[in-house]
C-alpha cells in the first residue's frame, strides 16, 4: 500500500476514534486536524492524505487522529488532549512530535501542558491560545449556519476566509462541490466549534518546555494573525514564522509549508 497507508480505528475507555497511519520512520509524528473533523473524520482517506503529506513518510511513522466518534456537549480541548494521551498509551507510541492545525493546534497546546512527557516537539499552525474577536465572529457565524442546516454557506464562507489570490477561486469551486454532500447532522461540528470558543490555554503556555514552531498567516481571516504571534511570545524559546499574504488555509496553499515543518522536525531529531 502506498507509503504503508492504513485506515484504522481504535477503541479506548468505551469510546472509539478513526485514525490514519502511514510512513516508516523511527520517530512518531502525530497530526491533528481542525474543526473540519466535525463533518468528516479520518475514516477512509488514508491514501490521499498520505500522498499529500508524503514528505514526512520517510523520517516518521505518521498517525493522524480524529476526535472520538461520539462527543458530549461541553467537550473541551482538554478532554480531547486527555483522549489522545490514553490512545498513545494504548498504541505504545512513546513520546511523539505533535503537529496541530487550527483546532488541532489547540489540542496540541493542551497536550504539552497536561501531558508534557508525551511530547517531543510541537508545530502549532494557524491556531490560537484563546478566542480572538475575529475567531468569535467566524465561528459564531458557522454556528448560526449549522443551526439552520446551511452546509453550503459554511463551506463557501470557509473558502472565503481561508484562501487568497488565485487559489481563492479554486477553493470556492472545491468547497462548492463538497457542499453537495450534506452531513447527517451538525452536532459534532457544533461541539468542536464551541470547544474552540471555550479554549483558553494562554496563562499555561509558559509551562511548555519542548521545542515549538509556531506558523501563522498575516491575513488569517478565521483567527487573525495576531493569535500566532501571541502564542509565540508566551512560550519560552518558541520559533515563529509568519507567512505574508496568506490566510487560514496557508497549510494547503503555501508550496513550502510542509518542507518548512519537516525542516523543523528533522532539527529536533538531530538534537537528541
Amino acid at each position: 500500500m502506498l507509503y504503508n497507508a492504513r485506515n484504522e480505528n481504535i477503541r479506548f475507555n468505551g469510546h472509539d476514534c478513526d485514525y490514519i497511519s502511514f510512513g516508516s520512520g523511527d520517530d512518531v509524528l502525530i497530526m491533528l486536524p481542525g474543526v473540519g473533523d466535525g463533518f468528516r473524520t479520518a475514516k477512509g482517506v488514508a491514501v490521499p492524505f498520505s500522498v499529500m503529506y508524503r514528505c514526512f513518510a520517510g523520517d516518521f511513522k505518521v498517525l493522524v487522529f480524529s476526535r472520538r466518534n461520539r462527543m458530549f456537549k461541553g467537550f473541551t480541548t482538554e478532554d480531547m488532549a486527555d483522549d489522545l494521551a490514553v490512545i498513545m498509551e494504548k498504541l505504545k507510541t512513546g513520546s511523539a512530535h505533535i503537529f496541530g492545525v487550527s483546532q488541532g493546534g489547540m489540542i496540541a497546546q493542551q497536550m504539552a501542558i497536561r501531558h508534557p512527557e508525551k511530547v517531543k516537539s510541537l508545530v502549532l499552525a494557524v491556531t490560537a491560545p484563546r478566542p480572538t474577536d475575529l475567531m468569535r465572529e467566524s465561528l459564531g457565524l458557522w454556528l448560526q449556519m449549522a443551526g439552520r442546516g446551511d452546509y453550503k454557506g459554511i463551506m463557501l464562507d470557509t473558502a472565503e476566509r481561508s484562501y487568497t489570490g488565485a487559489y481563492l477561486e479554486r477553493g470556492r469551486m472545491l468547497n462548492n462541490l463538497i457542499a453537495l454532500a450534506k452531513p447527517k447532522d451538525y452536532e459534532r461540528f457544533r461541539i468542536l466549534c464551541e470547544s474552540c470558543l471555550a479554549h483558553d490555554a494562554y496563562e499555561d503556555l509558559k509551562k511548555i518546555n519542548c521545542p515549538v514552531l509556531v506558523i501563522g498567516a498575516d491575513r488569517d481571516m478565521v483567527l487573525g494573525g495576531e493569535a500566532s504571534e501571541e502564542i509565540a511570545s508566551a512560550i519560552p524559546g518558541a520559533e515563529l514564522y509568519m507567512y505574508e499574504g496568506y490566510s487560514h488555509g496557508v497549510y494547503e496553499q503555501a508550496k513550502d509549508f510542509n518542507s518548512r515543518v519537516l525542516e523543523f522536525l528533522l532539527r529536533q531529531k538531530e538534537r537528541r
